[in-house]
């Protein structure tokens, strides 16, 4: 997640180097083509880039909302993460006696490798489980590694372990209820996750938002003709910055799991994950701050 304070300016000129490059071409052959043969080219009057570069905001605007609504479902989608795993750890506390210590400690470690694993799986890891044996036990993790879907098989043992408590009488009817429909609501939140990771936008979109851009810069350059030309390609590049810094901030937060610096910070928040149900178990820890990138968390 890029933080506010520190977003660089060389960030927002990295992500269109390759378009502005592509204007600058385009500006040069067309304006100096323009001067070239004037004769032969009609007057373009200002108000057709003008109203290109209205088209061009209206565009823009709508696939921001759309790509801002789609990272904020994310966020709240990993918020409900973290909520539901701090509250099946303290449910356990609750329902479990204090004979209990070792299974509440076992399944709140496995809680917090769901969490690591998720976000791995999300990121495109094809291990999620790698670097976990000190949260997952062998014998969970000979089980998990013979599903497709790891994050479903660490819930599938959670609730098995639940269902052998209820089983032994170790809770009550009250706390199985509640507890499974803990394990329901992270299964929700992980398949909302998954959905918002594999639904992809139409590319065309995309195409046809740059194709408009171009064309704004071509006529622009010829409406600018009688120009000073050292007025005229800096202009182009300026305006073109804008346009283009705003469809690709747009285009990298229609996918939230990305592996990039505007990401949801997944990995942060399974660290506060894991800090805040390491407190829970009464166990002494100093949290490590995240590694922060010059101007982002992951």
């Amino acid at each position: 997640m890029i933080l506010e304070s520190k977003l660089p300016f060389k960030y927002l000129i990295g992500i269109v180097k390759y378009e502005l490059i592509i204007v600058l071409l385009v500006g040069i052959i067309t304006h100096f083509g323009a001067i070239r043969f004037t004769e032969f080219l009609p007057e373009m009057p200002l108000t057709i880039p003008a109203f290109l570069g209205t088209s061009i905001s209206v565009l823009l605007s709508f696939k921001m909302n759309q790509s801002y609504d789609r990272w904020w479902e994310a966020r709240k989608v990993w918020g409900a993460i973290a909520n539901d795993s701090r509250s099946f750890v303290i449910q356990l506390q609750s329902f479990l006696s204090s004979d209990h210590t070792d299974i509440i400690k076992k399944v709140s470690y496995r809680q917090i490798a769901w969490c690591y694993s998720l976000g791995r799986t999300l990121r495109g890891s094809l291990n999620s489980i790698e670097n976990l044996d000190h949260l997952i036990t062998e014998t969970d993790q000979g089980q998990i590694s013979k599903h497709n879907n790891y994050n479903l098989a660490i819930l599938q043992l959670t609730a098995a372990d639940i269902k052998e408590l209820r089983s032994n009488n170790a809770i009550d009817m009250h706390g199985h209820i509640h507890l499974q429909e803990t394990i329901i609501r992270m299964t929700d939140s992980m398949g909302g996750a998954e959905r918002i990771s594999k639904t992809v936008f139409p590319s065309s979109y995309r195409l046809i938002l740059h194709f408009i851009i171009y064309l704004f810069v071509v006529t622009l350059a010829i409406s600018l003709k009688g120009t000073n030309n050292i007025f005229v390609l800096p202009l182009l590049l300026l305006i073109s910055v804008g346009f283009f810094s705003i469809e690709k901030i747009a285009y990298h937060l229609q996918d939230p799991f990305r592996n990039l610096p505007s990401d949801i910070p997944v990995t942060d928040i399974a660290k506060t994950i894991e800090l805040n149900i390491r407190q829970l178990l009464s166990e002494e820890i100093t949290r490590v701050e995240s590694k922060v990138n010059d101007y982002f968390i992951m």
